[in-house]
């Protein structure tokens, strides 16, 4: 720092200026009025694209002082190879199993993963709208209300995909999106409890993904279409959560009731709170109450007893979601035929016969 003598002015003090923030690929795409994959193209030396469209984004380049962040291009070929997945969870089952599954494939494809974790308290705006700086794709995991809304937010013209719980018949999303049909998946659930006898099958319930409160998740859904469909008025949910503490609170509306026979849980973890509520209870399961679960977490046939429930493919989810981004990504990309992720009942201890 430079400091003047007594007596003498000193030269002229500068304004210290505010640093330029440094143009992204975006800002080059928005001059040039072209897509940021065609302004990938040509910083990579594509030979795929116009004379005129790439002098033209040349010129914006040169007129911006953009220089390309090497860590975005792990290669060369016009793709960008960071992608940016939003979650609120990264430690139940089906969001760690689905970001492992999108892991993989992004990185045997060559691209770099950054998990941004959604949080209530958190400026989801913000955090959205950093993850879309980062001039790569975005990947969603749309389970919740959270994870919805940010995918609401991501402007239209940035890369992304989702994996969502199943939408409505006859609606699909807005954005490129996969699901497994867990709808239907809740209707085989409750069709086999009926079939051991069980009159009616209840619920214990996790939250909707989209909408009010007041939404209808889709196995909750499934659930009350199996009963009506055979003819049985359908008990109303049980409580509203995502983890064993949730299943365990259940169990002052289930675990006491004689006439609970029979509880089909939104997830596994729910289940594993009800199994041990139904425990102190001292109601024996599956000669007093059948439970299934939902998911098939790996701890899910290690419980005493072994929990019935829905088997889950998180993991191709993950993988099919990202396969959705990269057909974004890489205008020569061409992904592998759709899988069809349909659940599977595993059936297993903690469901029976009704006895009484």
């Amino acid at each position: 720092m430079h400091v003047t003598g007594h007596g003498s002015p000193g030269p002229p003090r500068r304004t210290p200026r505010t640093p330029r923030k440094a143009a992204s690929i975006r800002d080059v795409a928005e001059a040039a009025h072209v897509s940021y994959q065609t302004v990938s193209r040509v910083i990579n030396g594509h030979p795929n694209v116009k004379e005129e469209t790439r002098s033209r984004v040349e010129a914006a380049i040169a007129e911006l002082g953009f220089r390309r962040n090497a860590s975005a291009y792990a290669l060369a070929g016009g793709v960008t190879r960071a992608v940016t997945v939003l979650t609120s969870n990264t430690v139940l089952h089906g969001y760690a199993a689905t970001l492992q599954g999108l892991e993989e494939a992004a990185r045997a494809a060559g691209h770099s993963v950054g998990v941004r974790v959604l949080t209530p308290e958190g400026d989801l705006s913000r955090t959205v709208a950093t993850a879309t700086a980062a001039d790569g794709g975005i990947v969603v995991i749309g389970f919740d209300r959270l994870g919805a809304a940010a995918l609401a937010r991501v402007p239209a013209g940035v890369p992304c995909a989702s994996a969502v719980e199943a939408p409505p018949p006859g609606r699909s999303p807005k954005r490129p999106a996969v699901w497994a049909d867990d709808r239907e998946a809740a209707r085989a659930a409750t069709r086999h409890l009926l079939g051991l006898g069980h009159r009616t099958v209840h619920y214990v319930a996790i939250p909707a993904s989209t909408g009010s409160r007041t939404s209808v998740a889709p196995r909750a859904e499934g659930r009350r279409q199996a009963l009506e469909s055979a003819g049985v008025t359908p008990p109303p949910p049980i409580g509203e959560g995502w983890d064993a503490p949730a299943g365990y609170e259940a169990r002052s509306e289930l675990a006491r009731d004689p006439d609970v026979t029979a509880i089909l849980c939104g997830n596994d973890d729910l289940a594993l709170g009800v199994l041990r509520a139904l425990h102190r209870a001292g109601r024996a399961v599956p000669g007093d109450v059948s439970v299934i679960g939902f998911d098939d977490a790996p701890h899910s046939g290690f419980v005493t007893p072994a929990l019935t429930t829905v088997r889950m493919d998180f993991q191709g989810l993950g993988r099919a979601a990202f396969q959705l981004l990269r057909t974004q990504l890489e205008s020569d990309y061409r992904p592998p035929e759709a899988t069809l992720f349909a659940p599977e009942l595993v059936p297993r201890e903690s469901s029976g016969r009704r006895t009484a």
